[in-house]
């Protein structure tokens, strides 16, 4: 009776290495969130060549997103090599050099910067370079190993996808704009610290100023059901301000006070598992809020 071998783990291709640097599942968030910008700045169904136009900037903004990605990955390599969560970055494992992910990165941007400001427009392309260097810089560099309060500030340039989508097609930005950003930017700290909880050790090795690591569980826990509550009221502003109708404030409720109850959960009774489901309930949260904003100016 013969026994087959073991199965060998194929290791990643060069392209796959490349291509992880650029945190595809977040830079997807980011052009969702973008294109939810470029949607609601059009009255009405987009023409073709309004859809083209959606598309150079998605893939535009997606260029420079990935390339802050990458340029964060070096800037992170001994923090990621310590940390589970990270540590099979190709940077963190030296399978791809600095120089050729800066090279990557610099590339990328160029690329991105490039199509913005000539298919797109300039206002885009200035913003898009600008929540780069906000985010791999300001935040990564300087924010994140220094405060406790890193992804509070650095969350500006998380915010940002609405504000570049609504910039692709109007070229300016518009009060509507600066909403869905409110809304990200109130959405990223409890989205942040529900993950750090139940990853506290991994960034307490890292050296990371987290909050859970010099504020404590209970600390942190306060103050993601605290914002859970701000963005309530942030959730509804669309509404108020006259951007949406009833379908999105039914959904906006409904996802608002979902998220508060985690919140309120996790503040006073605290498992690893309860923040997961936290941490994974922020992310159908803002994905089904913006969805339902589409659908309001779609139907109504």
């Amino acid at each position: 009776m013969s026994v087959a071998p073991p199965a060998v783990a194929v290791p990643p291709s060069r392209l796959q290495q490349f291509y992880a640097l650029t945190k595809p599942r977040v830079v997807q968030l980011i052009v969702f969130c973008a294109l939810i910008g470029m949607v609601l700045a059009v009255p009405g169904l987009p023409t073709a060549a309004q859809l083209g136009h959606m598309a150079l900037a998605s893939a535009g903004v997606w260029l420079v997103a990935g390339a802050a990605a990458a340029f964060n990955c070096i800037v992170e390599q001994g923090i990621d090599a310590k940390m589970k969560r990270t540590a099979w970055r190709p940077t963190a494992k030296g399978e791809l050099s600095n120089a050729q992910t800066l090279l990557f990165s610099a590339v990328l941007c160029a690329a991105g910067s490039a199509l913005l400001y000539i298919w797109v427009n300039p206002l885009t392309m200035w913003l898009t370079f600008a929540t780069f260097v906000g985010y791999a810089v300001v935040y990564t560099v300087i924010l994140k190993p220094l405060t406790p309060q890193n992804i509070v500030i650095g969350g500006a340039s998380g915010a940002m996808p609405p504000v570049l989508g609504w910039a692709a097609m109007t070229g300016d930005v518009g009060p509507e704009a600066l909403i869905l950003f409110l809304i990200i930017f109130l959405w990223t700290p409890p989205h942040f610290w529900a993950l750090a909880l139940y990853r506290v050790e991994d960034y307490r090795k890292s050296g990371l100023p987290m909050l859970p690591v010099t504020h404590g569980n209970e600390f942190t826990r306060l103050q993601v059901f605290l914002y859970t509550l701000i963005l309530f009221a942030g959730c509804l502003m669309p509404f108020i301000y006259g951007m949406s109708s009833w379908i999105y404030l039914v959904a906006a409720v409904l996802l608002s006070a979902g998220f508060c109850g985690y919140g309120f959960a996790l503040w006073r009774s605290y498992s690893d598992a309860l923040a997961r489901k936290t941490f994974r309930f922020s992310l159908i949260h803002l994905s089904v809020l913006f969805a339902a904003l589409l659908v309001d100016h779609y139907v109504l």
